[in-house]
């Protein structure tokens, strides 16, 4: 991966054994490059001629890199270009000399563009033979590190013993120049599509996500579609928009580099092959609780670190979530359990894992050591707060407040309170969207517990609760869940609203899609006494009709 210390321009530039001097002249004596079998490294230092602490450093607050008076931020594109075709012409390609700089750039593109799709083309065919386990192992092992999919390709390739010295050579160029332009452009501010995949989009694809991300604060926002038009990129994407959109940015003097790492480590650690608490999830759960942020009760009250805190809880509240509850990981003894006591188990190991994240993407490693102590404490104690064990307690606190009319926003710890709560009801919003997304949702959460139960059985476990495929069915499920954890919650929260519209409307869906699981379940009951009728003797078709 390409690292850019402050350390100097180099002296020439090697690729895969073969020396570029056509930039010698251009870079001059002090640029160098080091090959290695996975990338390429540059060591870079900072012109003597720029100040440590200039103004034009911008808001990654580190020095801008320029090789023989040329700015590579601005100027990178060009230098690629020319770097590319440096490399052709050792190949054997078409040589500078013969062709203007101009054709040489725009044939250079179109050779790229090409290269790419054939490249992408390996991949799937190499994918084939690789299993979802070992791609899992792979997205582990090199996390934060990019392209995925190029050292999945060298991986299979070196197993199989398949794949001919032209395609070795496309990995290594995949691996050389991609990680070099992925960096050249994180220099420049410049986020790419995906944390950690290679992928094209279609230019429609990219315009229907950003027409959805304009409405990203309307309560019918489609997460499942958003989902696909981002290739599978929601989480980041949104908290990205998200941040932007509040200046979070600039507030805190954030890296985008760093955080780009970190919300890649975030999404790529939530278990995809669970149906419900996986980063779509957290996705829906972090659009909800930007609907709620814009509360006009809460919004003119928020500071920027609320925020923060807000979206950064809503997006990691469930990382790396095993797909089975806390009674599950206690009977099974599992080393969460004990590590946690038996207590807000999954939670404290949500918010530990982002912690961790945290440190080691260096998101906040600039500021004050009390200051980001204090925000990860505070992140700790949102997360916990949706530990559903506690739901009776904070319901009952927040009642308090309501009846006794003594919130006051303006104190920190009644803001932090007043977060818990938005975070709380974001979780388990799902009943107060609108049926075609609410049923969705429903049916994820089930077949999760169903999975459970699977479990369960199979290893001559207690099932759990709401586990039992052939006893718990999802309308029962859904009643129980909206009359005995939702209800409640939404309608202390409208009185805090005081209420808003979008209240009004989550209130309003949460009624509409309770009669509908009761129509479901009724239904759902009826077919086995009509079945249990008709194998009555003697009963007629008109018997079975009523």
């Amino acid at each position: 991966m390409l690292v850019f210390p402050h350390t100097c321009p180099a002296k020439h530039l090697s690729l895969c054994g073969v020396r570029m001097p056509v930039l010698e002249e251009l870079w001059g004596p002090d640029v160098s490059m080091r090959d290695s079998r996975l990338g390429v490294g540059v060591d870079v230092r900072v012109c003597p001629d720029e100040a440590p602490h200039s103004p034009l450093w911008g808001p990654l607050r580190t020095p801008p890199v320029t090789c023989g008076g040329l700015s590579l931020a601005l100027e990178l594109p060009a230098l690629i270009r020319q770097l590319r075709t440096a490399w052709r012409v050792r190949r054997g390609g078409p040589r500078g000399p013969e062709r203007n700089q101009a054709s040489t750039w725009v044939d250079t593109e179109k050779e790229e563009v090409k290269q790419d799709i054939e490249d992408r083309s390996t991949h799937l065919e190499a994918d084939g033979r690789v299993s979802t386990g070992h791609a899992g192992v792979l997205l582990a092992e090199r996390r934060g590190s990019y392209p995925l999919i190029d050292l999945c390709i060298l991986k299979t390739s070196t197993q199989q013993g398949e794949v001919e010295s032209g395609t070795r050579r496309k990995v290594k160029r995949l691996l050389s120049f991609q990680r070099y332009c992925h960096n050249s452009r994180l220099l420049r501010g410049l986020v790419p599509h995906t944390p950690g995949s290679l992928h094209l989009l279609d230019d429609d694809y990219l315009g229907q996500a950003a027409h959805m991300l304009s409405k990203v604060g309307t309560w019918n926002f489609d997460i499942f579609l958003f989902d696909r038009l981002t290739n599978g990129n929601s989480l980041v994407t949104l908290m990205c928009h998200l941040f932007n959109v509040y200046g979070l940015i600039h507030h805190f003097q954030l890296d985008m580099v760093k955080l780009h790492r970190f919300l890649g480590m975030v999404q790529d650690d939530y278990h995809s092959q669970n149906p419900y608490h996986n980063a779509v999830h957290a996705a829906d759960v972090t659009q909800a609780m930007y609907c709620y942020l814009k509360e006009p009760k809460l919004a003119e009250q928020l500071s920027p670190a609320d925020v923060f805190l807000g979206l950064m809880a809503a997006a990691a509240h469930d990382v790396d979530h095993p797909g089975v509850n806390q009674p599950f990981l206690i009977k099974t003894r599992h080393h969460l359990a004990s590590l946690y006591q038996n207590t807000s188990v999954l939670e404290s190991h949500h918010w530990r894992s982002t912690v961790g994240m945290l440190r080691e993407s260096g998101l906040l490693s600039h500021l004050p050591p009390d200051m980001s102590q204090d925000m990860e404490q505070q992140l700790g104690s949102l997360i916990l707060a949706t530990d559903i064990s506690r739901q009776n307690e904070f319901l009952l606190t927040f009642r308090e407040h309501l009846d006794n009319q003594d919130l006051d926003l303006q104190l920190a710890s009644h803001r932090h309170f007043m977060l818990q709560i938005a975070l709380k009801c974001a979780d388990i919003c799902n009943p107060c969207r609108v049926w075609e997304l609410s049923r969705q949702w429903s049916e994820r959460v089930c077949e999760e517990f169903y999975r459970q139960g699977d479990m369960e059985r199979k290893f001559d476990l207690e099932i759990s609760p709401l586990c039992n495929q052939q006893a718990d069915s999802v309308p029962t499920i859904q009643i129980g869940f909206i009359s005995y954890i939702v209800e409640p919650l939404f309608e202390e929260w409208h009185r805090f609203t005081d209420p808003s519209l979008l209240s009004q409307t989550m209130m309003g869906h949460l009624h509409k899609n309770k009669a509908r699981w009761s129509l479901l379940r009724y239904a759902h009951n009826s077919e086995p006494q009509a079945h249990s009728q008709a194998e009555k003797p003697g009963l007629t078709k008109p018997c079975l009709a009523l």
